[in-house]
Formats: structure tokens, C-alpha cells, sequence
């Protein structure tokens, strides 16, 4: 990707989106297209194509998706499935109207088999039954990466499919409702350290085990992937027999009840993590077989614990900055 070409970031105030932005700057990128959801609603078929032909970017990063944890996805299935369809199809087809030269769709590693061996591979795509608690999110995902695949076999397009482990990092969703897990516990045993409370209950059993990557590592990943020289993007993208997939993960999986542990290290709770077997696990496993993208030359730099006080400092910061204005909005009504 040339510096001086556009670029637009779809998604851009989400976790992925924001790292990818942050990434982007910092590698000296300046010509970037963000757009709020006030300003282009990407469920819009006429506002995206509008957008597009306006601003005609030269690169693409699909990074905008409704997004949420297990009791999310159970809840709201049909809003999930649904207006991820849209995002992706308005985006997808309006790129390729408007000449985009290169496109990164990013999707989630829920789009493989519950039970699908493990470390998940590429080719274990559509071989079995998907995880019941989010499969509305993941056949979205999966109709996004089969758009980037149908795309480059009909109209010679250079899109391809990043599928991320699950990601955790600065901008992340920290609502108890609505966020991944890693957020969640945060918030959740903050709340408990300042409470003084003795315990914490958390979901499930505490055995299944996780993938994580910090986010700045999956926008690097992201970096990598678009500057690939014309020949091996090509070769990524135009085969007729497999996906323009490729896996971005951390290459190592610890358990939730592992992970809750080094969480409470971070946070500073020193109270009992309590599992309640009543409530889901979701699938048992879920670790990524990254080679593909490894055999390129790129390898993520951030270890889970470091990465875990880093998303500590900015929940602190987060919460902070929303005190202050409302501290600020109370102030000015008074």
C-alpha cells in the first residue's frame, strides 16, 4: 500500500478498527477514511455505494461487525446474522464497483467447527456443525469470507479473509452484557476488588480452553497481510479451490480458568473465582493453526500477561475519562 493512497476503515471506533488505525498512522499512513456510524450507516445500501463512488479508497479493512459475547449472540440472533449480511454485502459489492484494489475482510474463529480438530485450520471450514451459541454470527462470517472468494473468481479482485482468535486490547467493550470475555472479567473483578468482595462466579466450568491475541498484534497481522508483494496476495487469493483464508492468531491457548487467574493477578483482586457449571462453555476448544500466516514472516509480539495489565491500564483510563464527563455534563446543567 502506497502512503499517500486512501484508505478506508470500516469500523473504525471498534477494537479491530481503532488498532488498525492506530497502526496505520504510527506506519506513517495519512490519507485515512473514517466514517461514524452518524455519518454512513454501512447497513445502508445507498449511503455505502454513495460513500464509495464519492471517495473511490484504493484499500479496504472490513473491520465493522456487530459483535458480542455468548449471552449477546443467544439473545440476539437474528440482529447478529442479519446486519452483519448487510455490512458485509453493501461493503463488499460497492468495493468492487468502485475499483478497490485491495480489501481485508476480518471475521472470527467461531466460523470453524465446534468440534473441528485441533489447532483449527484453514480447510477445517464447513467440515461439521458450528457452535449453537453464536452460529447466526458465524454463518454471517462465513457468507462474508465465501463473498471475498466468489468475488475474486468472477471479477479478478484481491479480497481475502483474516479469521483473528479472540482479540482483547485498548477500545474494547467492557459492558457485562454485551463483551467478549477478557473485557468482562475485568470489569467484572474490578467491581470486586473496590467492593471488597470475597468471590467472584464466572461462567462455566473454567475448562475450556482459549486463544488470545492483543489487538495492536492483530492490526500489525492486518499491516502484513495488505502489503503482500502482487504475487503472493495473488496466490492467497485466486485459488479455485479453497478460500482466500487466512488464520491470525497467538499460537498458544491456556484455559478460562486460567485465564480468570492471570486476570485477577492484573487487576489486583485477591478474592475466590467461583465456576458455575449451570451456565455454558461453548465450544471446548478453540486454538488457531496460524503456520500459514507464520510460514509468511509474521509473528505476534505481545504476551498475554503484559497484554492484560495493558487492557487494565485502559479500562482505568476509560472509566477515568467517563467520570470526568459526566462529572463535566452534571456541572454545566447546574
Amino acid at each position: 500500500m502506497n502512503l499517500d493512497a486512501k484508505i478506508y476503515v470500516a469500523g473504525h471506533r471498534g477494537l479491530v478498527g481503532s488498532a488498525i488505525v492506530r497502526a496505520l498512522r504510527h506506519a506513517g499512513y495519512h490519507n485515512l477514511l473514517l466514517r461514524p456510524h452518524q455519518e454512513l450507516d454501512l447497513t445502508n445500501q445507498s449511503q455505502v455505494e454513495r460513500f464509495f463512488s464519492t471517495e473511490r479508497p484504493a484499500h479496504v479493512f472490513l473491520a465493522a461487525a456487530k459483535v458480542g459475547g455468548i449471552l449477546a449472540n443467544s439473545s440476539y440472533p437474528a440482529d447478529f446474522i442479519f446486519q452483519n449480511l448487510l455490512i458485509q454485502a453493501n461493503i463488499i459489492e460497492s468495493a468492487r464497483q468502485s475499483a478497490v484494489d485491495r480489501l481485508l475482510f476480518l471475521g472470527s474463529s467461531c466460523i470453524y467447527p465446534k468440534l473441528a480438530p485441533q489447532p483449527l485450520r484453514e480447510d477445517s471450514l464447513l467440515t461439521g456443525a458450528l457452535e449453537p451459541t453464536n452460529r447466526s454470527y458465524a454463518v454471517a462470517k462465513i457468507a462474508g469470507i465465501e463473498l471475498c472468494s466468489a468475488y475474486n473468481r468472477q471479477y479478478a479482485t484481491r479480497y481475502l479473509a483474516a479469521m483473528p482468535t479472540n482479540l482483547y486490547g485498548p477500545g474494547d467493550n467492557y459492558d457485562l452484557e454485551t463483551s467478549h470475555v477478557i473485557p468482562a472479567l475485568i470489569h467484572k473483578m474490578h467491581q470486586a476488588k473496590m467492593s471488597a468482595q470475597k468471590e467472584v462466579v464466572l461462567w462455566g466450568t473454567g475448562a475450556a480452553h482459549r486463544e488470545f491475541l492483543y489487538s495492536d498484534d492483530l492490526a500489525h497481522a492486518c499491516l502484513f497481510l495488505m502489503n503482500l508483494d502482487q504475487q503472493t496476495l495473488d496466490s492467497l487469493a485466486a485459488s479455485e479451490t479453497s478460500p482466500p483464508l487466512i488464520n491470525i492468531g497467538s499460537g498458544h491457548d491456556q484455559t478460562i480458568r486460567e485465564l480468570a487467574a492471570l486476570i485477577a493477578d492484573a487487576v489486583g483482586f485477591g478474592g475466590r473465582l467461583i465456576f458455575d457449571a449451570s451456565k455454558p462453555d461453548g465450544t471446548p476448544r478453540k486454538l488457531l493453526d496460524s503456520s500459514r500466516l507464520s510460514a509468511l514472516g509474521w509473528a505476534p509480539k505481545t504476551a498475554l500477561r503484559e497484554g492484560l495489565q495493558l487492557a487494565y491500564r485502559d479500562f482505568l483510563e476509560r472509566r477515568d475519562a467517563a467520570t470526568l464527563e459526566y462529572s463535566r455534563t452534571v456541572q454545566g446543567s447546574t
